[in-house]
């Protein structure tokens, strides 16, 4: 299983891509737009806590993964189109592992 900086990496390549197909218009024009932009600003300011290793960064990702995966899983149900499935359950995935209790344990 990958360490925090993994989960990292990992999210910080998530977040890129949101934030791209934000700017594009994939997720519309309207509030969804700006309510994806706000929430990969805010995970790319907790992913920078949480490589500190700050208990303030861990919450954010922590509340971030969660939010992306139900969105996700959200959109999966309308749409029915696979990669939002993957994605949502990649999130999913990612909030399970920072909510164990040996991620948190190695907070400061």
């Amino acid at each position: 299983m990958p360490g925090i900086a993994g989960i990292c990496l990992l999210m910080i390549f998530i977040t890129m891509v949101n934030v791209y197909e934000g700017l594009h218009d994939v997720f519309g024009t309207g509030a969804a737009k700006y309510a994806i932009l706000t929430l990969s600003s805010l995970l790319a300011i907790g992913l920078y806590g949480l490589l500190r290793l700050r208990k303030w960064g861990w919450a954010l990702v922590t509340a971030g993964c969660l939010l992306l995966a139900t969105g996700y899983l959200l959109l999966f149900t309308r749409m029915h189109q696979g990669p939002l499935l993957l994605n949502g359950l990649f999130m999913l995935l990612f909030f399970l592992y920072l909510v164990r209790p040996e991620t948190r344990a190695r907070l400061l």
